[in-house]
């Protein structure tokens, strides 16, 4: 298959997560790394992500968690510079497989337990932890969503706002990324006139997530967003298990 096709889906995907269908966007690369060297896609839709990032701020800048923000991000930079430490170091595969495991388990319990009659706190500890692990893994694998959603989810935030609160914190991630990728020659080579046709369609899918976000009621919504993150971690899982196999 040419890979122009899965980029301008995966295109599509980016920013259909950023307009609020949250672990879309995170298919995009382990999609396309199907066709193309993981780090190229990465490279090449970085840019992508970058720019809806921008227009998910300019939808949901008047819906977010203050307290969830001032937790999440600063954790999710830390986690970007220790991901840059520990890079040489760590197995891409192994961590795909956490990453999976992570959207799994919540998944699963979500579905399987009974749900708790209350709404989770937005608590220090536990969204420094996820927080660390969003920046990790999103640096290294490109799916920070898995960790983001299980501290997020539990807390029953109304739609804009978990929407909301997710593009703030990635936008800051991914822009954080730039540094990184830069010293490594990530950029170079790149063809810059199909970025730019890719960007353009992110652009369009960031106006339909957010246009299905608003019409979707909140119960449809929270399952719809789930449904993308089983899928999501099932992919990750069989690509680091492939990977270690082989």
């Amino acid at each position: 298959m040419d890979p122009i096709y899965l980029l301008i889906l995966a295109a599509f995907l980016v920013g259909s997560g950023k307009g609020g269908l949250s672990s879309a966007g995170s298919i995009a690369v382990p999609l396309v790394a199907l066709v193309m060297n993981p780090v190229e896609a990465a490279a090449i839709l970085l840019p992508v992500f970058l720019v809806t990032d921008w227009v998910s701020l300019g939808l949901y800048r008047r819906h977010f968690s203050r307290r969830n923000l001032a937790i999440m991000v600063p954790s999710a930079v830390a986690g970007i510079a220790l991901a840059t430490l520990i890079l040489p170091y760590t197995s891409e595969n192994l961590l795909l497989i956490l990453t999976g495991a992570i959207g799994l388990w919540y998944v699963l319990k979500s579905w399987l337990m009974p749900r708790r009659s209350e709404a989770s706190k937005a608590g220090v500890a536990p969204g420094i932890f996820w927080g660390l692990l969003t920046g990790v893994t999103s640096f290294i694998t490109h799916s920070g969503a898995p960790p983001a959603q299980a501290y997020l989810l539990p807390q029953r935030l109304p739609k804009l706002v978990y929407a909301g609160t997710l593009a703030i914190t990635f936008a800051t991630v991914n822009l954080s990324k730039l540094p990184g990728y830069a010293i490594a020659g990530q950029f170079t080579g790149l063809n810059w006139a199909m970025i730019a046709g890719l960007a353009a369609i992110g652009i369009v899918g960031t106006g339909f997530g957010r246009w299905l976000t608003g019409v979707l009621p909140q119960e449809i919504y929270t399952r719809s967003i789930e449904g993308l993150l089983f899928t999501l971690s099932i992919i990750l899982l069989f690509k680091g298990g492939t990977g270690l196999l082989g």
